[in-house]
């Protein structure tokens, strides 16, 4: 039986947009491809996944997604980027491209542990996960700066920050749409729902 009761659609111009799909088809979440703003206009919450960062704005801003999504969110729309996606949400990155959305009160680096061969898994302790989670990195970002108003979701041992959250706005270094888990999804869910 489908949940009804929210529509949460997942930018579909590039990168993994498949697999989150698949992850909210597991738990029966009513879900859209986004990919124009008339799609975005049907949804409560938008997953912004991995793929290429650089890519993934050029097409945001190609299409007139920004300001669009900016004003879902002042009406109430949740926001999930993943990897490529946390880089479009962020307030600046450290590097000179993308310009970000400016979405959460975050710093964000780019391809922080190296190219593709530097890819890595690691259980991950996330806020509000009762379990343990595992987290797939695939030249992947990390959080350096954040603002008072920004929650860590998770940490790496090290302390690096790979998850946060500001509001209804929320942001992974890694991809949960690959783990065989749909914790993280359902966390997501629960934000859109203001369930969290």
């Amino acid at each position: 039986m489908v949940d009804s009761k929210i529509k949460i659609g997942v930018l579909s111009l590039q990168g993994d947009f498949i697999e989150h799909l698949d992850v909210l088809e597991t738990l029966s979440i009513e879900s859209l491809k986004v990919k124009t703003i008339s799609d975005l206009n049907k949804v409560d919450g938008l997953i912004i996944p991995g793929g290429e960062s650089t890519t993934i704005k050029k097409l945001i801003d190609r299409y007139g997604f920004e300001e669009p999504i900016k004003e879902k969110i002042s009406h109430g729309m949740s926001v999930w980027g993943t990897c490529a996606g946390l880089i479009c949400i962020a307030e600046k990155l450290s590097d000179p491209y993308p310009i970000p959305m400016n979405l959460i009160d975050a710093e964000i680096s780019r391809n922080w542990f190296g190219r593709q061969v530097d890819s890595f898994e690691t259980d991950l302790t996330f806020k509000g996960i009762k379990n343990k989670i595992k987290g797939i990195f695939i030249r992947a970002p990390i959080v350096k700066k954040i603002s008072p108003n920004v929650e860590i979701l998770s940490s790496l041992k090290d302390g690096t920050i790979v998850a946060i959250k500001q509001n209804k706005i929320m942001g992974t270094s890694f991809h949960p749409e690959l783990s065989g888990t749909t914790a993280v999804h359902d966390y997501f869910i629960r934000l859109t729902k203001n369930e969290n």
